[in-house]
């Protein structure tokens, strides 16, 4: 009888080991907490430019003041927009690293599930938590597309730059624009609730005493975002945002003119 030789297995190249503090990050924990410290720094911003962006309620005027308030920051010791677009490079590292450390969880998961053949289970997992890789990429690519819209003029054909509310207004006025917004900040919020939910237990805090408080605070924090961005096209389609198609020059010079009557 002839022997079939089995052929050696196929080994991979090894792993560079990088110097102390990175190589922590090549270990599991260490990507947990990289995705977690990012995560909280991403979800600040989210928070933080829901609420710049309630300033829209108060007229084109207003919101026009709060931008140019980001870009007047730290003027007393840097010049103009420079504190503003090191956040925003800062921003985009941690988005970076969040995006790498998810995915690179994700392969070190499809690796040790090949080892065992059971494979991977969901009895303790949610809803959530098993979207989480739909609502990344859908949240990726609606940050392109938001900032193509809002932030370039792409996409937006009566675009003004440095007339927020007027571009606001424009766009969301689409419906098939108010739609796209409207599922993407549905699948944000998923998104947060998970990542809140899962943030903590990747920095140890996670005890049967305080879990329900996570799961509180997770909902709670992704129900008032889902609100608070909802509420920008559906008013917009509502007609409670809506510049008339004038633009932020015409409402200067129609606000200093009702001033200059009312004085």
């Amino acid at each position: 009888m002839m022997r079939v030789s089995t052929p050696p297995p196929v080994r991979s190249a090894p792993r560079v080991r990088l110097p102390w503090p990175a190589s922590i990050y090549q270990t599991a924990v260490g990507k947990k907490w990289v995705m977690a410290l990012t995560g909280i720094a991403l979800l600040g911003f989210v928070v933080v430019h829901m609420i710049g962006n309630l300033h829209l309620y108060e007229g084109p005027l207003e919101i026009h003041e709060y931008a140019e308030t980001l870009r007047d920051l730290g003027t007393k010791i840097v010049p103009r927009t420079w504190l503003l677009w090191a956040m925003r490079i800062g921003l985009i590292i941690a988005f970076a690293l969040h995006i790498h450390s998810a995915y690179s969880l994700s392969r070190m998961s499809m690796a040790a599930n090949q080892r065992y053949p059971g494979g991977q289970r969901y009895i303790a997992a949610n809803y959530a938590s098993r979207t989480m890789r739909w609502t990344g990429p859908i949240i990726g690519l609606y940050l392109f597309y938001h900032l193509a819209d809002l932030t370039w003029g792409w996409f937006n054909p009566d675009f003004v730059r440095g007339d927020p509310y007027h571009n606001v207004s424009e766009s969301l006025s689409s419906i098939p624009v108010a739609i796209l917004y409207i599922v993407a900040n549905i699948a944000l919020a998923v998104h947060i609730f998970h990542g809140c939910w899962s943030m903590f237990q990747s920095l140890g805090m996670n005890s049967p005493r305080y879990n329900h408080l996570r799961r509180y605070l997770a909902a709670g924090l992704a129900g008032i975002i889902l609100v608070g961005n909802l509420s920008f096209p559906i008013l917009v389609q509502a007609g409670v945002i809506d510049d008339g198609g004038r633009s932020l020059v015409e409402e200067l010079q129609h606000h200093g003119a009702t001033q200059e009557r009312t004085g």
